[in-house]
């Protein structure tokens, strides 16, 4: 789909979810960026895979280093999903980015939120939306760069790790309706 030097973005398929399973694990078991508090198995992330075709408004964008041979390895990958469950959100996104925390700082997350907002372009999504665990001043830069404003903050809304978390709510208007 896209690349930037020796950096290679796609939609995300089958063949990827071990490393995706095994990125997204690593926040789980070491931060409060996502307040799941178990790690799972490839399994039980495949149905939300499969929840991220590779057209309509829900994505699944990853970031690969190229490589001669195979794949190359995860450097995070993007996603929109449904923002809430009812028929009248259908017009509305959740936006996240999850990077290997080796890839951080490197334009990894630019690059996949440049991609993923091009993907979206034409399609019926009037705004997105991205939830941030505080602090997370680095996430809080890259929505800002790409036009979310901030629309408030839930105070305390999570527990994980022996504290309650905050999360910062952004959002950004999309060209649908």
């Amino acid at each position: 789909m896209s690349g930037c030097g020796e950096v290679q973005v796609r939609p995300g398929v089958e063949a990827d979810l071990d490393a995706l399973t095994d990125l997204y694990n690593h926040y789980v078991r070491e931060t409060a960026i996502t307040f799941d508090t178990e790690p799972f198995t490839p399994e039980e992330r495949r149905p939300w895979l499969l929840s991220h075709p590779q057209d309509g408004p829900h994505r699944l964008l990853v970031a690969r280093e190229a490589a001669p041979e195979g794949p190359g390895r995860l450097l995070g990958y993007a996603t929109t999903s449904p923002f809430r469950p009812k028929p009248a959100y259908r017009t509305s996104v959740e936006a996240t980015v999850y990077l290997a925390p080796e890839a951080t700082g490197r334009g990894i997350g630019t690059l996949l939120y440049k991609a993923l907002f091009e993907a979206l372009e034409g399609e019926d999504v009037h705004r997105a939306y991205a939830g941030i665990a505080l602090p997370n001043p680095g996430s809080a830069a890259l929505h800002a760069r790409f036009g979310f404003r901030h629309v408030g903050t839930y105070g305390e809304v999570g527990y994980k790790f022996g504290r309650y978390w905050d999360v910062a709510w952004y959002e950004k208007e999309l060209g649908g309706r």
